[in-house]
Formats: C-alpha cells, sequence, structure tokens
C-alpha cells in the first residue's frame, strides 16, 4: 500500500505583519507568504491600497486582513500587533518593509525632508521590530524580523545621503540585535534589494529598465518576485541559523557599482 505524503505549506500556522505592502516588493513578499499558508497582516499609509492589495491575496485563497496607517507612529505599530493576536492568536513572523526616498542635493536638503526619511525608515522599523520581538518573547515559541536595506546602504549614490544613511542604520541595527533577540530564539536580517521593477519606479522614470539593465552585470533589474523570494527564504524554517545577516539581491551590482544617469532619475535602485 503506497503512503501519500502531503506537502505542507512553509509558513502554514505563521502569522506576519507586513509594512508598506500596498503595492510593489511589499505586497509581492505578503501575496507569495500568504500562499505558502501564513496570515497576513498588511500595512499600507494609502487606505485603498491596502485594501486592494488584501483583497487581491484573498482572491488568489490567501488569508490577509488590510490594517492602513502611518508605520512611522507607535500608535499604528502597536494597532498591527494587536490585530494580529487578535485575529490570528500570535505573531511570528515581521517584515519591516515600509521606506520612502527624498533624493536631495546635501547642501540644501531640507530638515523636513531629513526627519521624514528617518522617521519612516529608522523610527518605525526600529518600533516594529521592538514591538514585534516583544510579542515573540512574550509567546516563547521564536520568531523572524526582516528589515528592508538597500543596495545604497553599501555603496554610495548621489543625492542619496540621507537614504543611505537610513538603510546602512538598518543593517547594524539587525546585526546588533542578535544579541538580545537569540536568546529567545528570534532571528534578525535584511535584504538589500538593488535596482528593481515597481509601479513606483515604472511611473517616475519610463528609462528606468533600460538604464539599469545597462549597468546590472545580470542584464536586468529585479522584478519583485526576486526580492520576495530572498525574504521569505529568510523568514522560512530553512534559515533558523541565520541571523544578523544582510542578503543583496542586486543582480551583480555592488560588485562593480556604475552610477546610472541621474538627468531624470527621481528615485534609487531600491
Amino acid at each position: 500500500m503506497t503512503k501519500k505524503i502531503m506537502n505542507k505549506l512553509q509558513f502554514q500556522d505563521q502569522v506576519a505583519i507586513i509594512t508598506g505592502a500596498g503595492q510593489g516588493i511589499g505586497f509581492e513578499i505578503a501575496r507569495q507568504m500568504a500562499l505558502e499558508g501564513a496570515g497576513i497582516i498588511l500595512n499600507d499609509f494609502d487606505e485603498r491600497l491596502a485594501k486592494e492589495a488584501s483583497e487581491k491575496i484573498r482572491s488568489e485563497g490567501g488569508e490577509c486582513i488590510a490594517f492602513p496607517g502611518d508605520a512611522s507612529l507607535a500608535t499604528t505599530i502597536d494597532g498591527l500587533v494587536q490585530e494580529a493576536v487578535n485575529c490570528f492568536g500570535k505573531l511570528t513572523i515581521a517584515v519591516a518593509n515600509a521606506g520612502i526616498t527624498l533624493f536631495g542635493d546635501f547642501f540644501e536638503y531640507p530638515t523636513a525632508d531629513l526627519r521624514r526619511v528617518l522617521d519612516v525608515n529608522m523610527v518605525g522599523t526600529f518600533l516594529l521590530t521592538q514591538a514585534a520581538a516583544r510579542q515573540m518573547r512574550l509567546q516563547k515559541s521564536g520568531g523572524r524580523i526582516l528589515l528592508m536595506s538597500s543596495v545604497v546602504g553599501h555603496q554610495a549614490h548621489q543625492n542619496l545621503g540621507a537614504y543611505a544613511m537610513t538603510k546602512a542604520g538598518l543593517e547594524m541595527l539587525a546585526k546588533n540585535l542578535v544579541l538580545e533577540l537569540s536568546p529567545h530564539g528570534i532571528t534578525i536580517n535584511t535584504v538589500a534589494p538593488g535596482a528593481t521593477l515597481t509601479e513606483r519606479t515604472l511611473k517616475d522614470d519610463p528609462t528606468y529598465p533600460k538604464m539599469w539593465s545597462a549597468i546590472t552585470p545580470l542584464g536586468r533589474p529585479a522584478i519583485c518576485e526576486d526580492i520576495a523570494h530572498a525574504a521569505l527564504f529568510l523568514c522560512s524554517p530553512q534559515s533558523g541559523h541565520i541571523t544578523g545577516q544582510s542578503l543583496v539581491v542586486d543582480g551583480g551590482w555592488t560588485s562593480v557599482s556604475p552610477l546610472p544617469d541621474l538627468s531624470n532619475q527621481r528615485h534609487p535602485a531600491s
């Protein structure tokens, strides 16, 4: 008699918060994780995007709840964690994907822009990491935390001093928190995307695919699926002995680092 072996979904019984997931990389991470069995609390600043993204995932058979709000605010972060516990009974994964990019000449960079970049990219990420880790510690069953960095946290890019500083800072945060999170079975890592085709990059610069294809060693920019695959690995059971690391997904760009033509560019690689 042949025994039938059922394949268990990779994220079955897992519950994830993903910020900034209304579209682009965040949405694809949420989508792939949901289709692998996770319950998702999907956050985006834009209420319409959050609801539409959640509906798309549910239409494909995933479990996903929209939770719009500003991911740089403690009230939003606390609400996300409470929503996960209320709806699914626990929290096992947190992906701090929300972030903004504001280009600007260093000598003229507005203080208001600097504070907004710091608030969203660093403060919001720190707060989500803290709140998620507290809940995971309370549950005493470990967890996965993933921060979204960027290749510009590794290599210089003109007019991105503030943004690059935040991304490099997130990688150091992940390294440092290994000391405090490891005793509780919580891993923390970062993914650093390179040039990626998203709704935002294509809208802001029609030449983006051609430009980044020309200067990326593998001959094309990433698509959202490329980044999501890396993110899911670092959130999965297969990465249980990996923590404090940054995985660069850039088609080889940081190995050679040619800068794009910035004459029409308003957004960085990622």
